[in-house]
């Protein structure tokens, strides 16, 4: 142990939840063979049939950028484009992937405020242009929730698999905090991915409570075609696979990958309605997931910092805060009464006027 205190600046700030690293224990027991050819692996699989209700194809991989970016590629050709949010991870976090592992499908931005994609956006870009100079719209992609912690209710990923269908584009999720989703919709898993139209899902387990790795999963077995070739290829084929596949047996088969999502989601809505009456800061973007963004003065923000909190201001200039499976409620309201104390040193109302 550390001692340091607990910090909100991402959630992949929390170690592995006690059912993944039990479940990771149980599969050091004893030999098993590699590769992804062990029963570990294939439990996991079927975990995730079960959890879908739905018989896809699963794939391991170590990492999102990896996940998401190999799921693109075996969407597209390289003369493809790939339609996202401007504020996507596979466009602002993401060093090109992409646009690598497709060997240069290109990502088409739509403009977005709060980091949703539209129907009405989706259709301008893929008729946009349709000769041979431009690259052919191939795929869209949509992240569950957004990087400014939106959700998107089915009826909109509905809406928007629809106008995907219209124009023969396949519909991809980045489901980084996809169980932070469904705790927010309080709705089955497959009725915001295959049930809406959804063909490929990256589905989060690094900020579920694993220690690494994620979950690739192919709606339409027929997509998932040499895939496995694709993860060879990029080096995220584990050669003893049992250990990237049998912490989702103890995150799923237990139900904890839910209970740790509305864990984070909880914690994010206790700082938000503690900060509520702040005069001097405000919530940049609604509270629907595990993140909260606070709009304040730089003088509040310096403030904070000397006091040792740690937080990211690269989405609108809001300090950004994140809640694992593992936030401390306690050290929640330490950081609200500190944003409190920092409003308070900078002169600036804390309590709103009534």
């Amino acid at each position: 142990m550390t001692g340091q205190a607990q910090q909100f600046a991402s959630d992949n700030y929390a170690g592995a939840c006690p059912e993944a690293v039990e479940a990771m224990l149980a599969a050091n027991g004893g030999s098993a063979v590699a590769y992804g050819d062990d029963d570990w692996t294939q439990r996991a699989s079927d975990c995730f049939r079960t959890l879908f209700a739905t018989d896809a194809e699963v794939f391991f991989v170590f990492n999102g950028t990896a996940a998401n970016s190999l799921a693109l590629a075996s969407l597209c050709q390289s003369y493809h484009s790939v339609i996202c949010s401007s504020a996507a991870h596979v466009e602002t976090d993401e060093c090109g992937a992409p646009e690598f592992f497709s060997n240069g499908s290109k990502l088409l931005l739509a403009p977005s405020a709060d980091g949703k994609l539209t129907p009405d956006a989706i259709r301008a870009l893929a008729t946009s242009r349709s000769d041979i100079h431009f690259p052919k719209p191939r795929v869209v992609t949509i992240t569950q929730p957004t990087e400014t912690g939106q959700v998107y209710s089915i009826a909109e990923v509905k809406a928007i698999s629809a106008v995907c269908r219209e124009l023969g584009l396949k519909l991809h999720m980045d489901g980084a905090r996809f169980a932070h989703a469904c705790a927010a919709l309080d709705c089955t898993p497959a009725a915001i991915t295959w049930e809406a139209g959804v063909d490929v899902l990256c589905f989060g387990g690094t900020k579920n409570g694993l220690a690494v790795g994620e979950a690739v999963i192919f709606f339409d077995p027929a997509l998932a075609e040499d895939f496995a070739y694709r993860c060879k290829q990029a080096g995220q084929l584990a050669s003893k696979m049992r250990f990237l596949s049998a912490p989702w047996i103890g995150l799923l088969e237990s139900g904890a990958w839910l209970r740790n999502a509305e864990h984070g989601n909880a914690c994010a809505a206790r700082l938000a309605a503690q900060v509520a009456d702040v005069a001097a800061v405000s919530l940049l973007f609604p509270v629907q997931a595990n993140s909260v963004f606070l709009l304040a003065p730089e003088p509040v923000l310096d403030a904070l910092l000397r006091r040792g909190w740690r937080f990211y201001t690269f989405i609108g200039g809001g300090a950004r805060f994140m809640f694992a499976w593992d936030a401390d409620p306690a050290r929640i309201d330490e950081l609200a009464a500190d944003i409190r104390e920092a409003c308070a040193e900078a002169a600036l109302p804390v309590a709103a006027a009534a």
